[in-house]
């Protein structure tokens, strides 16, 4: 589904990750871990395109990005849900619109029950008219969520997205990524909170990457 082969990553002449060859499976679930400004985000942006690697080759849905074009990773992208750590909202539309979002930018109609089921499965079905600066932190980040979900991507890509909540909506916000995971999408988690992963890893098997020295390598026992 996504594919490194010994890719690089430099900027500003300095690089940031180096030989790394891995591949995210259909219906995987992955932790990705390390210290802060070890790689994290640069590793997902790599994954839907965002950034383009200055060695090695990348191949997302069996295209070498490299040959995609703006179109092309346009189409591409609406294969995969994105969540920010710092997700961003348009202040004056109620949350049902922000969510409904994606689907409007492409030209593609959605059914406001659609929008509705999917504010109630995170937990945010009373707040469909709420405007954004009145969220929570954790009511953002299941806001995001669902904005990422309704595209009906293969894979969702989530950078940090438990870094602004407590314990509590951690698990809850975890626990809707291993439901989707469940339902057959491939889940790519960017964290550097080890407690957490241990505990998911409890409810589903998750492989953990950990970012040292440049290089992603699986994690083993002493995670």
């Amino acid at each position: 589904m996504i594919t490194f082969d010994s890719v690089a990553y430099s900027y500003g002449g300095a690089e940031l990750l180096s030989e790394v060859s891995l591949r995210l499976a259909p219906g995987s679930f992955h932790f990705l871990t390390g210290p802060s400004g070890s790689g994290k985000s640069t590793f997902l942006k790599l994954c839907y395109a965002e950034l383009r690697p200055t060695a090695g080759q990348i191949s997302i849905f069996d295209r070498d990005v490299r040959s995609l074009g703006r179109d092309d990773i346009a189409r591409t992208r609406r294969r995969i849900g994105i969540v920010h750590q710092d997700c961003q909202f348009l202040d004056h539309l109620p949350l049902a619109a922000n969510v409904a979002l994606p689907m409007t930018v492409t030209g593609r109609e959605t059914a406001a029950q659609d929008v509705s089921d999917l504010l109630a499965w995170v937990g945010l079905g009373h707040l469909a008219d709420a405007l954004p600066p009145s969220l929570s932190g954790g009511e953002r980040q299941r806001a995001a969520l669902a904005r990422a979900v309704i595209i009906a991507p293969d894979v969702i890509l989530a950078d940090e997205p438990t870094g602004n909540v407590d314990w509590e909506m951690s698990l809850r916000l975890l626990s809707l990524l291993v439901e989707l995971n469940r339902m057959g999408k491939t889940i790519l988690v960017a964290t550097h909170d080890l407690t957490l992963i241990r505990t998911v890893k409890q409810q589903v098997a998750a492989r953990v990457l950990r970012i040292r020295n440049r290089r992603i390598q699986l994690a083993g026992a002493d995670l």
